[in-house]
């Protein structure tokens, strides 16, 4: 196994034991690292139908091969986990010090299961791991508590923690890095903290292994050279994804009010340009030359770092204009350690559900300070924050009524910020994301729009199905930043020549593409085993996207067709060789390599 370190940090924090693990050089090969390895292990050893929230769940931090390498925006890892806000497969990428640290310390993952009596954190360096006491840091934010830990242990180093979200178990708590860096959206941070695991800090020393050093950092500085030359780079530099904000305002898919509508009137009040004026620095992942994290001075005059999700979400989508007070509600998420895209969902939702009358407190859109002392209450679990910290698919379920219409989440994950009442493609990219809905694993739309949006054809389900074998089996797994090669035109044949420098392995482009089919695979066979009756309404877009047109701008009157979108699904369906419920077929978990699922899969739901 060269390329990779090929083993594996295990922690029992039960009984406080570390032991190494050197993982089967096979799954390096075939899942690269990242997700897909975080797949191969959740399926081998994650228990069926095992709590979430108890001590049997693993999480695992993972890398891939090309982590950490002079190569663009190589400083990402995989956080993963059974989620507690959907029960199924969960995940986050998060771009940190600490995927280089982990790297540089001889590891590819760190897998922790069990539950410490008491707050814990870990310590590693190089070869060497440790648990230490955390109740000093046990109840304080992710900002102080990463200071604390530089404070005690130096500051050339990485560390993951959780907030007060986490701790408190919050379904949608995320883990937090550098002050403003999350991941692991389906509730990463509420396992952590089911754990009693405060933190993980990192220091390494070592080398990260390569066939070919030489070979890679002249492709690395080539493609640094490149992007930079990028007709797109000055604009991206400006701006950063918050040049969304005005694309999506001109092509109707703008969440509004609860993805009722898709466009804001309020929208230059929370665009790219407002960001520029208000900017006050820029922030990046480790080895990126273009960063995306602008920095702007929120309301109570501390720094926030942005982007077009959480603008988005917790500004048109709850009907606030001003650029400052999201930024608060920003950075109140990323200091409690609650995600920003499900934050403004649940605002969002329970400010639909007080004006249906199904709640007693009065909300109305923008109502910027009842937003700012529910997000606390949130990560506290106060009041109707305690409701609220469910997420959108529990609070439908106890609230009743026809609240489940309205609750804009796919699988138990709301929904990111791409309202898809005229994108039948990204749609189906919400659907059938493997954690839920997320853009991150096809960002469709973009393609959708300037082709024939209004289409339900085969050949969109081609391109989801394309954009999720790069994005979320590739990128994901590899683990790098998607962004050089979507926002600035780096050329996506770099990749392959990276892998052959790094590992010594000739992937082509059909091997890649079987290597993310098997991830997907895999992890719809893992949600397949803990749900235990599947069908595909489990791949259906919010129902108010097909029930409720828009009623505003250039698109108004615009919805999702459902006879046509199930034609898509089967398309979808059809190409990845899954039957007409989403099963994948006998023939193809034998293809991809998968056989070893299939008496779980036949025992529970008869594959054909």
């Amino acid at each position: 196994m060269t390329g990779w370190h090929g083993k594996i940090l295990w922690v029992n924090l039960t009984k406080g034991e570390i032991k190494k693990w050197e993982y089967p050089g096979l799954w390096a090969r075939n899942y690269l690292g990242g997700r897909g390895l975080a797949a191969r292990i959740l399926w081998e050893y994650l228990p069926s139908g095992t709590d979430p929230l108890g001590p049997y769940n693993l999480l695992i931090m993972s890398v891939g091969s090309l982590t950490g390498h002079p190569l663009p925006s190589s400083g990402k890892l995989q956080i993963s986990a059974k989620s507690p806000l959907t029960g199924g497969y969960g995940d986050g990428n998060i771009g940190t010090q600490a995927s280089v640290e982990l790297r540089k310390a001889g590891w590819d993952a760190i897998v922790f299961e069990g539950k410490s009596e008491k707050p814990v954190y870990l310590y590693i360096e190089n070869g060497k791991a440790e648990l230490y006491p955390a109740d000093d840091l046990w109840g304080i934010d992710t900002f102080e508590s990463e200071r604390k830990l530089k404070e005690q242990h130096g500051r050339n180093l990485g560390v993951l923690q959780i907030g007060p979200a986490g701790e408190r178990l919050v379904r949608f708590a995320t883990v937090l890095s550098q002050e403003g860096r999350s991941g692991g959206r389906p509730g990463m941070g509420a396992v952590m903290g089911s754990k009693k695991l405060k933190a993980v800090v990192i220091k390494g020393t070592g080398g990260i292994p390569a066939v070919d050093l030489k070979e890679l950092r002249k492709l690395g500085a080539q493609a640094f050279t490149d992007i930079r030359k990028s007709k797109a780079y000055d604009f991206w530099m400006r701006q950063g994804t918050m040049m969304t904000v005005q694309w999506a305002q001109e092509v109707s898919v703008l969440p509004t009010y609860n993805f009722t509508e898709g466009v804001f009137d309020e929208y230059k009040g929370i665009d790219g340009f407002m960001l520029e004026k208000l900017k006050v620095s820029q922030r990046g992942c480790p080895n990126c030359n273009m960063p995306c994290g602008n920095v702007v001075e929120d309301e109570e005059k501390e720094w926030s770092e942005l982007d077009y999700e959480n603008v988005a979400i917790l500004g048109s989508n709850i009907g606030l204009g001003d650029l400052r007070k999201v930024a608060t509600l920003n950075k109140i998420a990323d200091k409690l350690g609650v995600d920003t895209i499900a934050l403004g969902s649940v605002l969002a939702f329970a400010t639909e559900a007080s004006q249906k009358g199904l709640i007693d407190e009065k909300i109305e859109w923008g109502d910027y300070e009842t937003y700012k002392q529910l997000a606390r209450d949130i990560a506290y679990r106060k009041g109707l924050g305690a409701l609220l910290s469910l997420g959108t698919r529990r609070m439908a379920e106890i609230l009743g009524g026809n609240s489940i219409e309205f609750a804009i989440q796919v699988k138990g994950l709301e929904v990111s910020a791409y309202d898809c009442h005229a994108a039948p493609g990204m749609a189906l990219a919400y659907g059938t994301s493997p954690i839920g809905a997320h853009h991150k694993d096809a960002w469709v739309i973009s393609w959708e729009v300037q082709t024939n949006r209004w289409s339900y054809d085969r050949d969109k389900a081609a391109k989801v199905i394309e954009l999720q074998r790069i994005r979320g089996g590739l990128f994901e797994s590899f683990v790098a930043c998607r962004l050089p090669w979507v926002e600035v035109g780096l050329s996506i044949d770099y990749y392959p020549k990276f892998l052959k420098a790094a590992t010594g392995i000739t992937y082509t482009w059909d091997d890649l593409y079987d290597v993310a089919d098997r991830i997907y695979t895999l992890i719809r066979a893992i949600w397949i085993r803990e749900y235990k009756t599947w069908g595909r309404e489990m791949d259906m877009p919010p129902a108010k996207w097909f029930k409720r047109p828009t009623t505003k701008g250039p698109l108004a009157g615009s919805h999702l067709d459902y006879e046509k979108y199930n034609q898509l699904l089967n398309y979808y369906y059809e190409i990845r060789g899954w039957d007409r419920r989403g099963v994948p077929t006998r023939e193809t978990l034998e293809r991809l390599g998968l056989g070893f699922t299939i008496p779980a899969l036949d025992r529970i739901v008869g594959l054909n």
